[in-house]
């Protein structure tokens, strides 16, 4: 049985989701709005809201926490424009638009964003 056992793999070793994660993130918080395949999207949403939330209270281990894994300007980004964008919502601070599919491919497309 599959019980419990719903996990994005994304077809990557834990090494390089961690870097597809940390560069998603990155992106979509200095850009506030990023286009790509929806299981990525599924993925990166509760990472984004954990940071976010994070962001929310300005202190020195929280800073140290969120630069272990994303770069200096977009930690910076986080804590002076969209840490306090939010500071009173609770949570779901992004959303996930689906998109037709990619002629390429067919991979499935969505647009992932920071609610205003």
């Amino acid at each position: 049985m599959r019980h419990r056992k719903k996990k994005i793999k994304l077809t990557k070793t834990r090494e390089q989701r961690r870097a597809l994660l940390s560069m998603l993130a990155s992106s979509l918080i200095m850009h506030e709005k990023i286009k790509t395949t929806e299981g990525k999207a599924k993925k990166l949403k509760p990472f984004i809201e954990k940071t976010i939330t994070k962001s929310k209270n300005d202190t020195l281990s929280n800073r140290r926490i969120l630069l272990k894994t994303l770069p200096s300007k977009t930690v910076d980004k986080l804590f002076k424009e969209i840490g306090p964008r939010y500071k009173e919502r609770p949570g779901g601070y992004c959303r996930i638009v689906k998109l037709n599919p990619r002629k390429t491919d067919s991979a499935k497309m969505a647009i992932i964003e920071l609610v205003k």
